[in-house]
């Protein structure tokens, strides 16, 4: 081989993208879309560098219908690309360690399985089926309630979720717009009734509940402490409420237009209340943060009405 040749090869591969492909093709073949989805290059820039390489007789084509696919001509490698790419293959690169894992993603994500890459970080990933909803729609099957109130029901959205698993569901919510809106959606089960209603002042007798569901409400209301107060009235002995509520922010404009009045409670906070309308915290933390900007952080709160003490005289 002459000079040229050993320049020419040189050349071919002193493009990193076409350095990067080649790595990919060498270890199975690939699509153009497969290539794409690993290497983030844009479609035009795939096809052009795979043409480059098949007039060199680096890569080889095969046509499956409308498809083709491409894959490292091993068997015509010039010994000169063949080192080259070793040398690379065989560094700790970050960009082509980055091929490899995304490779490895697709590959399982072809065969039906999760790679083994999510490992550890399972929840920032996607895969077909496994979406937060389904997750929550398989936790509430797990449930076994009794009779439960709904504070802020809204359109019964959450509800929806509880109902299966209630012997009876009271969703209560200040808007009609909202209470007429969960009728209709909570109207196949027979176990659910919906009714406008101020959690300030609910109207129901005390003790009529075994849990109360308070799922982003206290933000919104007036009076927070009362509102607890009420809600902590209508449980039973032993009976539990389970809140949900932003954490404590700084970001009031953002969440002021949705209707909030209070910008979020932090659990030290949602603590002193729930002492004061008389119940035990049993677990008051920051459960979740948006990955969005400027990251909100939830707050799961789960407090329990005592029990009468068994020493306790009766009158």
């Amino acid at each position: 081989m002459d000079l040229a040749h050993y320049v020419g090869t040189l050349n071919l591969l002193g493009d990193e993208s076409r350095m990067r492909l080649c790595a990919l093709l060498r270890e199975r073949e690939l699509s153009v879309t497969d290539l794409v989805r690993v290497t983030g290059i844009s479609q035009s820039r795939v096809s052009t560098h795979l043409a480059r390489l098949r007039e060199a007789g680096f890569v080889r084509d095969r046509r499956d219908g409308q498809h083709a696919y491409y894959a490292l001509a091993l068997d015509k490698l010039p010994g000169t690309a063949r080192l080259v790419l070793d040398e690379a293959m065989g560094s700790s690169d970050p960009t082509l360690e980055g091929d490899r894992r995304r490779l490895e993603e697709l590959q399982a994500e072809q065969r039906g399985r999760l790679p083994e890459s999510f490992a550890g970080e399972m929840e920032r990933h996607y895969s077909p089926g496994r979406t937060w909803q389904s997750l929550a729609v398989g936790l509430a099957a797990l449930l076994d309630l009794g009779d439960v109130l709904d504070v802020g029901s809204g359109d019964g959205a959450a509800a929806g979720y509880l109902a299966p698993y209630c012997r009876s569901l009271t969703c209560v919510d200040a808007s009609a717009r909202m209470i007429d809106a969960a009728k209709q959606r909570l109207s196949r089960h027979e176990n659910v009734t919906a009714r406008v209603a101020d959690v300030h002042d609910l109207p129901f007798r005390a003790g009529s509940f075994d849990s109360v569901v308070v799922f982003h409400t206290l933000t919104y209301a007036e009076h927070p402490q009362r509102a607890l107060e009420e809600c902590a009235r209508v449980l039973r002995p032993g009976g539990r409420l389970v809140l949900l509520s932003l954490d404590h922010h700084e970001q009031l404009e953002i969440t002021a237009p949705y209707g909030e009045r209070h910008p979020g409670f932090s659990p030290r906070t949602l603590r002193g209340l729930f002492a004061r309308a008389g119940l035990a915290v049993s677990f008051c933390e920051v459960a979740c943060r948006e990955a969005k900007k400027p990251h909100f952080e939830v707050v799961l709160a789960v407090a329990h009405k005592s029990k009468p003490s068994k020493n306790a005289k009766s009158g």
